[in-house]
């Protein structure tokens, strides 16, 4: 709780660990200096200042709310500790990736020298999904290009490293969107339904699997889309909607003409590891907002690898489901859309609640 601006003792334990720059106190409060408008570690090694003119707080974010700014030393602290946590994130994905079986939250913990609370915090944060997701889904990526390798399925699945064909079985429709051996043989004996109408920006197909909708994909020439969707599932049996499913167009179709609204229906996303930890992180970006490629790399914990979440982008299926529109270059402008800059456009003008003609905005952290 914040002192105020009542006189504070000199035999104040706060005071007096402030004199001895204990670094134990540091968790337990911060203190604010109301003559420089900035807050401190006890630790710190600024100069200390007059008793009168201290502000005990129990939290940096109290003493933000009050008004006062972090040290210099203290954002640089703040700083190397945001880039020691995507280090260890970084770490701690390529020991998964590394791993012949998915290591345990306890286990990537320890490695990475922190408690597992603290470890499934950060890695969520950076990532936005769990050590648990993040294994699941590179699992996922390794049985897809196994599946295209492996003389049988179950080889796939111990080179994938499933110690038992029942573990990956378990969920292979959460894993796949349909049974291995169809995945395999190009979606054979899986069913997905699809229809193709229109919309404001053109020609829609909208297709789905058992899983949820595996396909939203725009362009100008309607044939062209189903041969896309056909590229996908090559042998995967393509049935026309019946009435039901025109209302589930009907919904997607909402989606195209009022992004702002969200579609709350299931999806099926297939993609690897990398591209789903983006694919997420899109879905964080609030409709009205933007965010560049490079805040997207630095979210999912690769600042590095902006050319990769822009392939990423490119690579997705599911327009305005997961929302690429809204990613744009550093400097704002509009780059690179799969279904069309032109769309991207009116994209984001209808979600744009300040400019109703270009939709451009300037670029946001979220």
């Amino acid at each position: 709780m914040s002192q105020g601006k009542s006189r504070i003792s000199e035999t104040d334990p706060r005071w007096q660990a402030m004199l001895a720059r204990d670094p134990a106190a540091d968790r337990a409060f911060v203190y604010a200096v109301r003559t420089t408008g900035v807050y401190c570690r006890p630790s710190s090694t600024s100069r200390l200042p007059r008793i009168e003119n201290v502000e005990f707080f129990d939290t940096a974010e109290q003493a933000e709310a009050a008004g006062y700014r972090p040290s210099r030393r203290r954002a640089a602290d703040q700083t190397h500790r945001a880039e020691q946590h995507r280090a260890q994130v970084t770490q701690a994905c390529q020991l998964i990736e590394a791993a012949e079986s998915a290591p345990s939250l306890n286990q990537l913990a320890e490695q990475l020298g922190m408690s597992p609370f603290h470890f499934h915090r950060v890695f969520k944060a950076i990532t936005g999904v769990t050590p648990k997701a993040y294994a699941s889904a590179h699992r996922a990526r390794r049985v897809r290009a196994q599946l295209q390798q492996a003389s049988s399925i179950t080889e796939a699945l111990y080179e994938a490293g499933f110690n038992s064909n029942s573990r990956f079985y378990e969920s292979s429709n959460a894993r796949l969107g349909m049974t291995p051996g169809a995945y395999r043989d190009g979606g054979a004996n899986t069913e997905i339904r699809f229809a193709i109408g229109q919309c404001s920006l053109g020609s829609i197909l909208v297709a789905q699997s058992a899983r949820g909708i595996c396909a939203i994909l725009l362009g100008d020439d309607p044939q062209q889309l189903l041969h896309d969707l056909q590229d996908k599932f090559p042998k995967a049996e393509l049935l026309g909607g019946d009435s039901g499913f025109e209302t589930l167009v009907a919904r997607v179709v909402g989606l195209i003409e009022v992004p702002g609204i969200g579609l709350d229906l299931p999806l099926d996303l297939r993609g690897t590891a990398f591209q789903e930890r983006v694919w997420q992180a899109l879905r964080t970006i609030p409709a009205g907002t933007t965010a560049s490629y490079a805040e997207i790399a630095r979210k999912i914990g690769a600042p590095r690898a902006v050319r990769a979440v822009a392939q990423a982008c490119a690579a997705n299926a599911l327009a305005v489901a997961i929302p690429c529109h809204r990613v744009v270059r550093s400097d704002g402008n509009l780059s690179g859309y799969r279904w069309g800059v032109e769309r991207k456009r009116q994209l984001l003008a209808r979600e744009s609640p300040v400019d109703g003609t270009t939709g451009q905005q300037d670029c946001a952290e979220f």
